[in-house]
């Protein structure tokens, strides 16, 4: 199957990010703005290495900047600048790095990222537990963990990822929102993206669960009330282990993510081109399955249905159903179905497309998650 339907000429690329920078949209959400915005001009073509090019550049400069406000102990300021440098690095291996340049944005991105988190306070850093990956898998779950020194009460967690091309360093902005609304946040990646030991696959949710564990034996973490989010993609798993491990969850967000209308064949080739979404969707969905044909990709997402799995009747979390009313990378089928199906669900729709973002959005998300957990910890 040729993937020729979703290119963009050089020229729709550059204007939608232009818009994209003015919206603070993916890959947007921290950069420099000027920075970015002279970045943009300067790209040549959407081959991989001209695409990389100059948000290496620009990356490399702010980086510098980074530095100097580091040894100058001027730490507020260093922070900023990492994480800025950090926002140019990731646009150069948007929305995946499939090429050498690109993974060389990608290695800078989280060298920046992970600095910067070190420096905030109380620090972000990147923690790394064993999994037990099989032949070929990893044997590492990375994520960041942001919290407070043990307390009493212990700390309800929430535990955010995203889909196939937005990993655990991003959206620093909806963590600091939810840190500061009490929770400790955690961030990974979702299988098949960044640095997640498996694949996308009917069992890659056992990545999670390490996690977990890990929670549990934190002195200033409340097992009992653990939130998760899943944004876009990532919706699936947050749903996925609502229904499997309702006893270890105590709310779950599906942020536009996929059940089971997502998955067919049809949508999928018609998803392809939705303009909502930048540029090489095709080539974001098959890495996470591990392969570089869209074929390949529609031959895993056909088994992944948690309908077809026989979840959807299951007992669960009070869980949350986000979204926009237009979207076209995942079908608002999904969304009536589960409605339709078990335990009832709290639904928001949004004006707009995919992932249903207004103003009002990410507060609605947080205020529902501190309603809940807070309920959550007096059945507790």
């Amino acid at each position: 199957m040729s993937d020729s339907l979703d290119e963009r000429p050089l020229g729709d690329v550059k204007a939608s990010l232009r818009e994209r920078l003015a919206a603070k949209m993916a890959p947007f959400h921290i950069t420099d703005v000027v920075a970015a915005a002279e970045a943009i001009e300067a790209i040549a073509s959407l081959d991989g290495a001209d695409w990389a090019a100059p948000w290496l550049a620009a990356g490399q400069k702010l980086r510098k900047q980074a530095e100097e406000y580091e040894v100058a102990g001027q730490i507020d300021e260093a922070v900023q600048a990492y994480f800025k440098a950090y926002g140019l690095y990731h646009a150069g291996r948007y929305p995946v790095p499939n090429h050498a340049a690109k993974e060389e944005c990608y290695r800078l991105s989280r060298e920046c990222f992970q600095r910067g988190g070190l420096l905030l306070k109380p620090k972000k850093e990147l923690v790394s537990v064993p999994f037990a990956g099989r032949s070929g898998e990893g044997n590492q779950v990375h994520f960041y963990a942001r919290r407070r020194p043990v307390s009493a009460p212990r700390q309800p967690v929430v535990i955010r990822w995203s889909g196939i091309d937005t990993w655990k360093e991003e959206r620093q902005d909806i963590d600091e929102r939810l840190f500061q609304a009490g929770f400790a946040v955690l961030a990974m990646d979702m299988p098949g993206t960044g640095e997640s030991p498996v694949l996308v696959g009917p069992d890659g949710e056992r990545q999670f669960l390490p996690v977990l564990d890990w929670i549990s034996a934190q002195p200033e973490l409340d097992e009992k009330r653990v939130a998760v989010i899943g944004m876009s993609w990532g919706g699936y798993w947050a749903t996925k282990l609502a229904f499997q491990h309702a006893d270890r969850i105590a709310a779950a967000v599906n942020w536009a993510g996929p059940v089971h209308h997502s998955f067919k064949r049809d949508w999928l080739i018609t998803s392809r081109n939705a303009s909502s979404y930048l540029m090489d969707i095709t080539i974001a969905r098959a890495r996470c399955v591990g392969k570089t044909d869209y074929e390949s990709y529609i031959q895993t997402a056909s088994k992944l249905s948690l309908l077809d799995a026989g979840l959807l009747e299951r007992d669960h979390p009070p869980m949350l159903l986000v979204n926009g009313k237009d979207d076209r990378q995942q079908s608002m089928e999904d969304f009536d179905l589960l409605v339709q199906t078990g335990k009832p669900k709290s639904v928001r729709i949004f004006p707009g497309g995919h992932m249903g973002y207004t103003p009002k959005t990410i507060p609605m998300v947080i205020e529902w998650l501190s309603s809940t957990i807070a309920r959550a910890g007096i059945a507790g």
